[in-house]
């Protein structure tokens, strides 16, 4: 099997929509060997900030000299992104060969779908590929999505809000029930910042499973800003760190991945200081408050929810109190089955103007549907389908100190990286 017709027919499964339950990746595991049980995983779920979390762990290990296999997803240009070694994306040619392979074995009655197919490629190439560990990123939910067929070292779950209701439920407690699913009988859990209803869930679905669980704010802690933060757990102390990725809710996923290193010493996990600090340091990951360019600065961040808004609010506002003469120009574009008005409305104040656009998928929202949103905001809207000429209609509305904002949907990302790149994109990126 050629590279293109192994994306072809992955992509070919979208037909299968999304199917929350194990049973039939169960059964494509056992049928090429449960390679799953050949690898030690760390695993990682919740509404957000669980991306940023396994990349800051995946970097952690890396810099401790292990060979780490990190899984995540969507991918923003390549599928290959979301399959790496160390940093390397799956090379071209391993991945139709092992594609071939996991097409070979499945029963045509099992209709699996994208998903399930690309969790199973993975795992599969980690195994082969010996790495020492496999740091999972859950894709929805928890309790039925199909990475939650590993027996991991540590598992961490980052936030709780609403977000996939049609899935997940409609409440945050509902949600905390799904994403809690990931818990394990005896398996440490890290969990981060979430409202009492969600953390009383965790704590007896936790309790229950006689999992032990470390709190942020309680069993571990953390002070300070990304330029210069500490770190309490329970068996360190780390001050003067320094992380990669900005934002003031980077220090809560940083928390995270410490302590989730942590809960994992029990599996002969070990992560020295050294490697804490360099990898914080170091880890990049694209789409979480990434400047694509300088004067005027373009700024992308993949919040499409709610809660990730709110903490894209944060950075403007403290963006803003550095910058007092600039303007925000917002470059947006959301998914069809988001809360739009949610979304919005806390970037609405920091905001001057905002140039609507459309990511290049079927439920994408039209520019008129995102606009019913923005009915009695006073300043000015423009409406401009295609990504790459949107972000190039905000620049010519900008000035050199102003900052671009792309945010609303990781697809949108995707569509403007390409774009910027000259390259075409991996339509499929759900």
């Amino acid at each position: 099997m050629t590279y293109p017709a192994a994306i072809e027919y992955l992509y070919g499964l979208q037909k299968h929509g999304i199917k929350l339950g194990l049973e039939p990746m169960q059964a494509l595991l056992e049928a090429i060997g449960h390679p799953e049980r050949r690898l030690r995983v760390l695993h990682v779920g919740g509404t957000n900030g669980k991306g940023s979390t396994v990349a800051m762990a995946a970097a952690m290990l890396r810099a401790s000299g292990l060979r780490v296999g990190l899984y995540t997803s969507p991918h923003l240009v390549e599928f290959r992104e979301r399959i790496r070694i160390n940093g390397d994306m799956i090379p071209e040619a391993r991945l139709a060969d092992l594609v071939g392979r996991l097409r070979a074995a499945v029963q045509p009655e099992l209709s699996l779908t994208f998903f399930e197919m690309t969790t199973a490629l993975a795992m599969l190439y980690f195994a082969d590929s010996h790495v020492d560990l496999a740091v999972l990123e859950v894709g929805m939910g928890g309790r039925f999505d199909a990475t939650n067929v590993v027996d991991p070292i540590a598992c961490g779950i980052t936030t709780i809000a609403l977000d996939h209701q049609e899935y997940l439920g409609t409440t945050e407690e509902a949600i905390a029930f799904e994403k809690a699913g990931i818990i394990k009988p005896g398996v440490p859990v890290v969990i981060g910042r979430m409202g009492p209803e969600a953390g009383t869930v965790m704590r007896r679905v936790a309790a229950e499973r006689a999992a032990p669980l470390w709190q942020l704010g309680s069993e571990f802690v953390v002070d300070g800003s990304s330029d210069r933060f500490i770190y309490r757990g329970q068996g360190r102390v780390v001050e003067g760190l320094r992380c990669g990725l900005v934002g003031r809710h980077q220090l809560d996923n940083a928390a995270c991945a410490i302590a989730l290193l942590e809960a994992a010493v029990h599996g002969g996990v070990s992560v020295n200081e050294v490697a804490v600090r360099e990898g914080l340091h170091s880890v990049v990951w694209e789409g979480r408050l990434e400047v694509l360019e300088d004067a005027p600065g373009v700024l992308l961040d993949g919040a499409h929810n709610p809660a990730a808004s709110v903490a894209l609010s944060r950075y403007l506002e403290d963006f803003l109190a550095g910058h007092p003469h600039a303007r925000v120009i917002l470059v947006w574009g959301m998914m069809r089955d988001k809360d739009h008005r949610a979304f919005i409305a806390p970037l609405l104040p920091l905001v001057s103007e905002i140039v609507l656009t459309q990511a290049g998928l079927a439920r994408s929202a039209t520019v008129g549907e995102l606009r019913q949103s923005l009915t009695e905001w006073p300043k000015p809207v423009s409406e401009v389908p295609l990504p790459a000429e949107a972000l190039q209609s905000a620049k010519e509305r900008a000035s050199s100190g102003d900052l671009i904002c792309v945010a609303g949907s990781l697809m949108l990302l995707g569509d403007i990286k390409a774009a910027v790149r000259g390259c075409g994109l991996s339509l499929i990126r759900g």
